[in-house]
Formats: C-alpha cells, sequence, structure tokens
C-alpha cells in the first residue's frame, strides 16, 4: 500500500495554491507520480513530480508544464487545454514571484511614473521580478535569435544598460509577459520620454498608439484576455 503524500506546505501561500492546483489535476486523472514518470520515460522523475506538488519550493516551468499535460482528462479538457496551461503559468509566476520580488514590490511597476533613463531602468528591473525572476537564458530563448543577448538582459535586469533598440525592448517586455499591443503602448511612451523623444521610439510608440486606436475590438478582447 504506497504511504499517504504528505500535507502541502503552506509556508508560502502562493506556493501551496500551485501545489493544490497541481495536486487537484493528478487526483482528477487517477496517475500515480510513479505513473506520470513512466509516461514520459523518466524525465521528469517521480521525485520530481511529487516535489512540484509539495508546496516547499518552485518547480521549474517545463516541470509544471509536463504535469498539466500529462492529467489532462477527456471529460472537459480537451478543447481548452490552453485555459489549463494559462491558470498553471499564472500560478506557477505568482509563487515565482512570492519567493523572489523584494519585500517592497507590491505591484507591477506602472510606465505612466517614468520620466527619465533612471526611472526606466528601474521599472524594467522592477518588471522582471515581477514577471517571477525570469533567468537571461529564459529570455533569450523567448525571443527571436540575436534580438536579445542573454549578456544584454544580465546588463539590463542588473541596471547596468538600457534596451539599445526599440525591438530588443519589445523582446525584453514580451519576455516578462507584457505581451499585447494595448500592454506595451505605455512603456514605449515612458520609453519615448526616457530617450528625449529620439524618433526611433517615438514611431514606434506611436505606430502602438495608432494600432491600438484603430483596433479597439481587438484591443478589448486583449484586454479580457490578460484579466
Amino acid at each position: 500500500m504506497a504511504r499517504p503524500e504528505k500535507p502541502v506546505d503552506r509556508t508560502v501561500p502562493a506556493c501551496a495554491e500551485l501545489a493544490d492546483f497541481l495536486r487537484a489535476r493528478r487526483k482528477s486523472a487517477g496517475l500515480t507520480y510513479e505513473q506520470m514518470s513512466q509516461l514520459v520515460g523518466g524525465m521528469p522523475s517521480k521525485t520530481t513530480f511529487e516535489r512540484a506538488a509539495s508546496g516547499s519550493s518552485v518547480p521549474a516551468w517545463d516541470t509544471v508544464e509536463r504535469y498539466v499535460a500529462l492529467t489532462m482528462t477527456r471529460r472537459g479538457e480537451d478543447s481548452y487545454t490552453s485555459t489549463a496551461f494559462e491558470h498553471a503559468h499564472g500560478l506557477w509566476i505568482k509563487a515565482r514571484r512570492a519567493t523572489r520580488a523584494p519585500y517592497y514590490l507590491h505591484k507591477a511597476p506602472d510606465p505612466s511614473l517614468i520620466s527619465n533613463r533612471a526611472d526606466f531602468s528601474r521599472a524594467l528591473r522592477d518588471l522582471h521580478v515581477w514577471a517571477g525572476s525570469p533567468s537571461p537564458g529564459e529570455m533569450e530563448a523567448a525571443s527571436t535569435p540575436g534580438v536579445l543577448p542573454k549578456t544584454s538582459v544580465y546588463r539590463i535586469i542588473r541596471g547596468r544598460t538600457l534596451p539599445v533598440t526599440p525591438l530588443q525592448a519589445k523582446a525584453f517586455l514580451a519576455a516578462c509577459y507584457v505581451a499585447t499591443t494595448l500592454e506595451m503602448e505605455p512603456w514605449f511612451a515612458a520609453a519615448a520620454r526616457a530617450f528625449d523623444y529620439h524618433p526611433d521610439w517615438v514611431v514606434v510608440h506611436e505606430e502602438m498608439r495608432r494600432w491600438n486606436s484603430r483596433n479597439r475590438n481587438t484591443v478589448s478582447a486583449e484586454a479580457k484576455a490578460v484579466a
């Protein structure tokens, strides 16, 4: 007879919430950790899956992703897989934020408060932490090859430099889950201010502003998807 699973560690509520979500999915799917590991050829291992749902730490995203994929059920989730992954990702980000963000960071940075380069640098660093502190390698992998090298990410999140082009700024923002035109536009308004209204930044901001104005229905749909 298998030993009962240890209670979820509730020291960090956000980590416990992710663990509860994962455990509920496994129970619904009727799988053991051993079976889950066997289904993926032992990668991740049984122990890794157990630890992911323990609440004691934040698992790697690829582990959570595998966990969710393995616990999809035929009863109603097959047509809603993206929703399951999105929910899991939201909980994962929340847990990463809870374990990595400094005590003073209680909400996402407000780009409307940015007026100069120092403000912009600080806001990008805070945004990175609010996004769960993705590693430079993770951010590079999430971007078009060559646009956001991990060396550049490292310098930006250390406050040593700013994105050198609007394209690199877009990649950085997207890697921090500021992904829609609606969300990016105020950041590019801030960038234009920070870079003394340099034409390169002004042009991109104006394009975003016009796009949002022309596509109000799409923008509204984006806003609902983010909410």
